[in-house]
């Protein structure tokens, strides 16, 4: 499948990368060590996406410790396994960020470099959901399911608001600084108290707050990950709100309309109408095979993103389209035929049966996402090599100042 037509290749070198950065975390402590300390670390032959890589090198091996600790998401692990999640999580960081740097100073920005590192944050989205699952012992449930849907909503809407606005924007508070610095004390912090069950714990008592009469009891035992999930929810809402007024006032300094714009956000919330239904219509999935299942929503999400960004780079019109909805639709309309049966007397049998074929079609569709976001990668990257004349994870032509300078007079 051609993903980007020979004819837009030319809007590749009209790009120009456009951010803002409002943290003061970021500009005050985190962009000094990157530039003074870290980004000397690494050699000058060493290319920028090569960095991003082997910074998700470090994720990786994070949800391999998972896989092996607490498959459930729901056991206390060694407090080392913590740590080296925090460590894990710092290094993605810090390679994340230094990669942009490692462009600028070897002169090899430019629109891959945009592709490859969105790709990879939308890969460690949804891994990311996992580790901090079981570091809160959420276990193979609902609270995973809408830690899910927040991670992903934040990065789809963040992806949405630069197409629009030609401009990545980082408030004051972020999930690619300050989020991510949050979460690696947090992981940190689990391991000093020996385990995620410490967060099961209701957090008002143990911070010797009395249980006032106006207080629900039910919020007063809410324990620690629940109140997590109240605010991350809240700055969710605000974030989404955020990004839309600043899509609508673009389009309106374009001379746009910004209704069309919003329409954007359909795709992911058409989808995440699915997920929990899919979800809910099949419980074996959700409470046993919940894993590879965040698998495959992370990669549907991140085919989602990876349409959104290559359209910005070639000025494509905005995707709403995604083939990997179809066999999750498929499969909430094949599992809600029984389930209506039981309930209302009216339904249609099910193709695919129960049990273990439930099981069998859920990794089927994983392996679709697979191979269909992976041959979107590998197409997309080679197409803009090519016709960039460039290596993806090598510097093919190395800067030369002296050459350079001779070229300009």
């Amino acid at each position: 499948m051609v993903y980007v037509r020979q004819e837009k290749l030319p809007n590749l070198k009209e790009y120009k990368y456009s951010g803002v950065d409002h943290s003061l975390l970021s500009r005050y402590v985190l962009k000094p060590f990157y530039t003074n300390v870290v980004i000397k670390c690494f050699p000058m032959w060493m290319a920028p996406n090569l960095i991003t890589l082997s910074g998700f090198a470090f994720i990786i091996a994070n949800v391999l410790t998972l896989l092996w600790y607490t498959p459930t998401l729901d056991q206390d692990c060694p407090p080392w396994v913590y740590f080296s999640w925090s460590a894990g999580l710092f290094l993605y960081q810090t390679f994340d960020a230094v990669d942009g740097s490692q462009a600028r100073r070897t002169h090899q920005s430019g629109p891959l470099g945009e592709l490859f590192d969105h790709g990879v944050d939308a890969l460690n989205t949804s891994l990311e959901v996992l580790i901090f699952a079981a570091s809160q012992n959420f276990g193979l449930g609902w609270k995973t399911v809408f830690a899910l849907f927040g991670s992903l909503l934040t990065f789809y809407v963040q992806t949405w608001d630069e197409y629009h606005t030609k401009t990545l924007t980082l408030g004051i508070v972020s999930g690619p600084v300050e989020g991510i610095v949050i979460i690696t004390l947090v992981y940190a912090f689990t391991g000093v108290m020996g385990g995620g069950s410490f967060w099961q714990q209701p957090l008002l008592p143990l911070l010797g707050v009395p249980q006032l009469a106006f207080i629900p009891d039910y919020l007063y035992q809410m324990p620690f990950n629940e109140w997590y999930m109240v605010q991350g929810g809240t700055v969710l809402v605000l974030n989404t709100i955020q990004s839309s007024i600043n899509v609508i006032k673009a389009r309106r300094d374009r001379g746009d309309r910004s209704r069309g714009a919003l329409l954007g956000l359909l795709p992911f919330f058409g989808t995440w109408i699915l997920i929990p239904a899919y979800l809910h219509l099949n419980p074996e999935i959700l409470h046993n095979h919940l894993v590879p299942f965040v698998f495959f929503a992370g990669l549907l999400n991140a085919y989602s993103v990876g349409q959104i960004i290559t359209a910005h780079l070639v000025k494509l019109d905005f995707p709403y389209w995604n083939v990997l909805t179809i066999p999750l639709a498929y499969g909430v309309v094949d599992s809600l035929g029984p389930f209506l049966k039981s309930h209302i007397g009216v339904g249609w049998p099910s193709a695919l049966g129960d049990g273990d074929y439930e099981v069998a079609y859920m990794f089927s569709m994983l392996g679709m996402a697979i191979g269909v976001y992976g041959s979107f990668v590998v197409d997309v990257i080679i197409t803009i090599c090519d016709y960039l004349d460039i290596w993806c994870l090598t510097i093919k032509h190395p800067w030369n100042e002296e050459a350079e300078a001779k070229k300009a007079q």
